[in-house]
């Protein structure tokens, strides 16, 4: 059962990237157990109960739009420069927030294994702790889904290159809160290898 979340927090699914390291094939819509890698992710958030939802597209934005069934009021953001890094994507997610938002959770769209109760822990505590950056750990290993509060926000403004928001956690990191949702990370397809590990283990294609 799908439990909705309040309106205060927006999905930002990052998935503007060429995948390059995947060798020719749009790594958002390879199939894996007859779904696209992507669809793993924009599924995981309806799940979660989380009805804001903004897809960040790039490289063959309209290919992968079509090839993908985002939740009724999921607004698709196009990066015309996509390919200065993943900074650029999370500042085009946070500018297409609603403006109620107080919070932005970054899910990456190459990461089908992210799964729902963890976004859901992460919107949760963020609701009753504020934490400035709010992350899902796993057994103790932080990791994704991350949180931001709308208050470091304007840092995103500050970042460049493909680090995300690595180096913004790390300025905040004595008030970053760790949520504890137990199994393993998710992991990136970011190569055929990843990704043929990934359908062995799940025994799909």
């Amino acid at each position: 059962m799908r439990h909705p979340v309040p309106v205060t927090c927006v999905a930002i699914v990052l998935a503007a990237g060429a995948g390059s390291r995947m060798g020719g094939p749009v790594k958002q819509l390879l199939p894996l157990d007859g779904r696209p890698i992507l669809q793993h992710v924009l599924d995981a958030a309806a799940d979660a109960g989380l009805e804001d939802v903004v897809l960040v597209l790039g490289h063959e934005a309209g290919r992968i739009a079509a090839g993908v069934t985002p939740a009724a009021g999921t607004v698709v953001v196009v990066v015309p420069d996509w390919s200065a890094g993943q900074a650029a994507s999370l500042r085009a997610g946070l500018d297409a927030a609603p403006e109620p938002s107080r919070g932005a959770l970054v899910l990456l769209g190459d990461q089908p294994e992210v799964r729902a109760d963890a976004i859901r822990a992460v919107v949760d505590d963020h609701a009753t702790r504020g934490a400035p950056v709010t992350r899902a750990a796993y057994r103790g290993r932080a990791s994704h889904p991350v949180l931001l509060d709308r208050l470091v926000w304007p840092g995103v403004e500050a970042l460049r290159g493909d680090a995300g928001a690595r180096s913004l956690i790390a300025a905040h990191a004595g008030r970053v809160a760790l949520v504890e949702v137990g199994g393993d990370p998710p992991e990136d397809v970011d190569t055929p290898a990843d990704l043929a590990r990934l359908r062995a283990r799940r025994g799909s294609a």
